[in-house]
């Protein structure tokens, strides 16, 4: 969401839903930024994360930029090169090892796009094309289309924040399924990655500050 019309257009159409509006006046306008990282920064930075809280993640990531000499985000060709045991020392599993040590290698040989090749692909073009990658499922893609491309017609209804946030905003005993989600959020394009950020932002409150959950009348 790079302008502020656009993010007014996103708040007046997902305004149409009840919940969403109130929503939009709790938590203000959709602060959604790109970041200025590579596809390639974003999809290693996206491994780190998986399953771990963002603090834990960080740490990982803050040592990982350790183990180089400049102190920058290493390149695809210093993690190709990198032992397996020194990407270890940063705290990264195996598995992730193995994960960023193949997003490097596609990287090197051009399969991970660049900024301005990625602008004119669509959204299911580049999930299609990175999941190729070992370790690099729908979900981490998605992330890298929101908050580093920018696309605002993202929904990751594999999230647990975001179908969680869905059950406490609109006041569920259970969470959708993925699925569910999916036919919900047809309602929301072409605005679906702002009702995601408003759906995280609904999550995270609540585990700040614990309430009773208020359940649909039947």
């Amino acid at each position: 969401m790079a302008s502020h019309a656009s993010v007014s257009d996103a708040h007046r159409h997902l305004s149409r839903d009840p919940v969403m509006r109130r929503l939009i006046r709790h938590h203000g306008p959709c602060a959604l930024a790109p970041r200025r990282w590579s596809p390639y920064e974003a999809l290693t930075r996206a491994i780190a994360h998986q399953q771990l809280n963002g603090r834990a993640a960080e740490t990982i990531l803050t040592r990982f930029v350790a183990l180089f000499e400049n102190g920058r985000f290493p390149s695809p060709a210093d993690v190709s090169a990198a032992r397996v045991a020194r990407l270890r020392r940063a705290g990264f599993s195996r598995g992730k090892v193995r994960a960023i040590k193949d997003i490097a290698r596609h990287a090197l040989g051009g399969a991970v796009p660049t900024r301005r090749v990625a602008a004119r692909l669509d959204d299911e073009a580049i999930i299609e094309q990175l999941t190729r990658i070992h370790g690099v499922g729908r979900w981490t893609v998605e992330m890298l289309l929101i908050f580093t491309l920018g696309r605002p017609d993202v929904l990751p209804v594999d999230d647990f924040g975001v179908r969680e946030g869905y059950r406490l905003a609109y006041g569920l005993r259970q969470r959708p399924t993925p699925k569910a989600l999916r036919a919900i959020g047809e309602h929301w394009k072409p605005y679906r990655s702002v009702a995601a950020w408003y759906l995280w932002r609904a999550a995270s409150e609540r585990r700040r500050t614990p309430t009773p959950v208020k359940t649909p009348k039947s």
